[in-house]
């Protein structure tokens, strides 16, 4: 029944084939109903017989068709393989109910397809029966080949998805975890270690070990093992870290899955960690704008002369935390002092940058919160908001360019930012201050009024008076 002779290659169901074959060539007969009698020799009205011949040979047809249908459904009804293991219990009898939600069984695949053998026969010598294919669970060394048998079969691979990779074996076997594994280490993590054998998921699956919120601690399942870490000579803390990262808390309490987890800096079936000289390349992927300034500041020939990582010198790697303006500058939370002393020229060049992001930051928040009372009063400030969005921006731009090193170019930035904001802070201040003259005059008229009214009462008291002396 399987084709078991081409072990490179995964079982299929005869049956099934033909049954797919059958029906297409059915529908391709019925595609187009008035070919009818043309594909079965009828010209015409008057050639009724034929027409009769026709239509009885279409009945058979449908008739076998659905005989067939029937044959094959109850050919792949028959699995063995289910009917037993459903009957075991621990590892033998889980892999029954994690296949429910597997995406191999999803997309029609079953045990033999995998495993080999034959699942139509109850006997359990005859069904896992090497001659018949029969494989059984792989070894460790055997797992990437094992997986690879369709996952690097570019044509089985386009009948599910057509833009599906191809080339995780090789690229598999260009990492860590595979020369590892070359080399006769069993220990280390292959194709079932991330993606589990049976109940395997998709990756856009949130329940998926591999999905953007899971992948780290999939990884940690190694990685954050002491003691399995122990003969590599690796720490084991980077989950720890990582947990505590602005990227972390983008990913875990923002949900937002395009923040980087584990194998965005250092790859998923080709892991590696990222080498000196390609840590800014890592970063730059979506740091582009730092890591182009840093490419062509002073300090890139420095850092690798003397081989130290461009990027994690400032920022760490796996516990990266928000950058903030006390990165910069020269007082007891800068990086900068951490090679610069007072009287060099970085330590001047780091202390003025500081300064002038200070005050362009400090005169935003100043101009915004006038803004803001201003407005709160009632007062139309929506032009000089407006325009303080570019002083804002010159804020960031100027804390991205730090990365350049070069005061300069902070200056150019930083310096139309400030008169922006002052502009700004005018503006809220004279907004303020005709909200103040309107309050005052608002409460001259009020007691001019007042008065008037005062006034006004006493005359008509005056009037009523003299209207009863005269009537008495």
């Amino acid at each position: 029944m399987f084709r078991s002779s081409d072990t490179n290659s995964p079982q299929r169901w005869p049956e099934a084939e033909f049954t797919l074959s059958s029906f297409l060539a059915f529908q391709r007969l019925t595609a187009d109903r008035r070919s009818f009698p043309h594909r079965f020799g009828v010209v015409g009205a008057a050639e009724g017989k034929s027409s009769i011949a026709a239509a009885s040979s279409l009945v058979i047809l449908a008739f076998m068709m659905v005989l067939i249908l029937i044959s094959s459904a109850s050919a792949q009804k028959k699995d063995s393989c289910i009917e037993c293991h459903s009957q075991m219990e621990g590892q033998l009898g889980d892999a029954v109910h994690l296949m429910k939600d597997d995406i191999h069984r999803s997309r029609g695949l079953s045990c033999v397809d995998c495993h080999g053998g034959d699942g139509s026969l109850d006997d359990p010598a005859g069904a896992m029966n090497p001659k018949r294919g029969f494989v059984g669970a792989p070894k460790p060394k055997d797992i990437p080949a094992f997986c690879g048998r369709c996952h690097s079969d570019v044509e089985f691979m386009k009948k599910f998805n057509p833009a599906q990779r191809v080339d995780q074996e090789r690229e598999y076997a260009t990492s860590v975890h595979g020369k590892l594994l070359k080399s006769g280490d069993q220990n280390v993590a292959t194709c079932s270690s991330c993606h589990s054998h049976h109940g395997v998921r998709a990756v856009s699956d949130p329940l998926s070990t591999v999905y953007a919120l899971n992948v780290a601690e999939t990884c940690s399942k190694c990685h954050g093992s002491a003691d399995y870490m122990k003969p590599y000579k690796i720490p084991s803390d980077q989950f720890e870290k990582y947990k505590s990262s602005v990227h972390a808390r983008a990913l875990y309490d923002r949900q937002d899955i395009s923040a980087p987890t584990c194998n965005d800096c250092h790859g998923n079936h080709g892991a590696a960690p990222p080498g000196l000289a390609s840590v800014a390349n890592v970063c730059g992927q979506c740091h582009v704008r730092q890591s182009e300034l840093f490419a062509s500041s002073p300090h890139k020939a420095v850092f690798d002369t003397m081989r130290v990582g461009e990027c994690i010198q400032c920022h760490s790697n796996h516990g990266i935390a928000s950058p903030s303006d006390e990165m910069i500058g020269v007082g007891d939370k800068s990086v900068c002092t951490s090679c610069h002393v007072e009287g060099d020229n970085g330590f001047s060049a780091a202390g003025r940058m500081r300064s002038l992001v200070d005050q362009l930051s400090s005169k935003v928040d100043s101009a915004f919160e006038i803004l803001n009372r201003a407005e709160r009063a009632g007062m139309e400030v929506s032009r000089p908001r407006f325009e303080m969005s570019e002083a804002r921006d010159s804020l960031t731009h100027a804390r991205v360019l730090i990365h350049a090193f070069n005061t300069d170019e902070v200056e150019k930035v930083a310096l139309p930012g400030l008169e922006i904001a002052e502009k700004g802070h005018r503006a809220g201040e004279a907004a303020l201050g005709e909200w103040s003259f309107r309050r005052k005059g608002l409460g001259v008229s009020l007691f001019f009024i007042l008065f008037m009214a005062l006034l006004i009462y006493l005359k008509i008291r005056q009037i009523e008076a003299r209207q009863r002396q005269v009537t008495s």
